[in-house]
């Protein structure tokens, strides 16, 4: 017996990534529902590579009374508007938007580090999924902060551009091509040309000189993990398609080695260790598209402090950072609290 779970969002970048998730790892569906917007009712979309095609339909429309499970991946609007709807229907909603994260009656869940969250899940009847740069780098230092307590974590990310959805893979296609062939460059989708070049500028500015998408690292990285870890980010975009990758600088509370923490990253939940100190002995996101793992390399003692180190880790901001938490997540929600059969 099986979920009937539907998927809201399910013609954009994540929709699409959690169908093919939902099937790839056999989730246990009885009916899966694709949902959009009006404009993009009828369309179809496929269940993974199943062959099974699913006609959206529209989520104005859409009731949610019988169904157990709704992902969502269509932004914070159609959250705000829709999820409440559903939730008060019985329907458990995972979302993907930044809507609710920071609500204190929602889960933020990474199943790898914080899975006895999830037991709140029903005061609201909403699970959030965080950021996409923020799930990457919880998955490596959880293990880390287990092992010898994180004071301070320093992080620059090299975010792609399918963060920004397909607009931003598209613009930067079209710019790629513009420049190769000579012509004019325009610029839509982000403040600056993204082809050959990156632009410290991910969400809007704060009052502070940070940007949202910096400040979501910080408070999510706190209700996730530890609200004692001091957590400063650069969030830049650049001219990858898939995959987002970070440089993290941790200091900790007791003295670790890099030999101790590779040990412990080997053997952490969701985490691949790659880290070969010759040419071409790291993972980048050409590598990591399309895979499920957080990849880690350039594990590097920092001598500026007493107890600190260095490293690098990537992974697909579609798989990890979106889509694949939020199976994740309603695999362990039908675990601790919806068992069926």
């Amino acid at each position: 017996m099986g979920y009937r779970v539907a998927v809201v969002g399910a013609t954009g970048n994540v929709g699409r990534e959690m169908l093919a998730i939902l099937a790839e790892r056999e989730f246990p569906i009885d009916e899966v529902a694709a949902i959009a917007s009006s404009r993009s009712t009828g369309t179809e979309v496929e269940l993974g590579d199943t062959g099974t095609m699913l006609k959206c339909r529209n989520i104005d429309h859409f009731d949610f009374a019988g169904w157990d499970i709704a992902l969502f991946a269509a932004g914070s609007g159609p959250a705000r508007d829709h999820a409440p709807r559903a939730a008060a229907a019985g329907c458990v909603v995972i979302d993907n938007s930044s809507l609710y994260r920071m609500d204190p009656d929602v889960p933020l869940i990474v199943p790898e580090v914080n899975p006895d969250a999830i037991d709140g899940y029903a005061k609201r009847n909403i699970i959030a999924n965080p950021n996409c740069s923020t799930a990457q780098m919880v998955v490596v230092l959880k293990p880390l902060h287990d092992a010898a307590g994180i004071k301070r974590v320093v992080v620059s990310t090299y975010q792609s551009v399918s963060g920004a959805g397909k607009a931003g893979m598209d613009e930067l296609f079209e710019q790629s091509r513009a420049i190769f062939v000579g012509d004019q460059v325009e610029t839509r989708k982000f403040t600056k040309q993204i082809a050959f070049n990156v632009i410290p500028h991910i969400d809007s500015f704060m009052d502070d000189g940070s940007t949202k998408e910096e400040w979501k690292m910080v408070v999510e990285t706190k209700k996730i993990l530890d609200p004692r870890i001091k957590v400063s980010a650069t969030c830049v975009r650049v001219p990858v398609f898939v995959g987002h990758s970070e440089a993290i600088n941790i200091e900790f509370e007791r003295e670790i080695s890099a030999t101790e923490a590779q040990d412990i990253l080997r053997e952490a939940p969701g985490c691949l260790l790659v880290d070969k100190r010759e040419d071409g002995g790291y993972v980048t996101p050409v590598e990591a598209a399309g895979d499920s793992a957080t990849y880690i390399s350039r594990v590097r003692e920092d001598p500026t402090v007493d107890s600190g180190l260095s490293l690098w880790c990537v992974s697909d901001n579609l798989r990890k950072g979106a889509a694949l938490n939020a199976v994740q997540i309603a695999e362990l929600l039908g675990r601790r609290h919806l068992k069926k059969g």
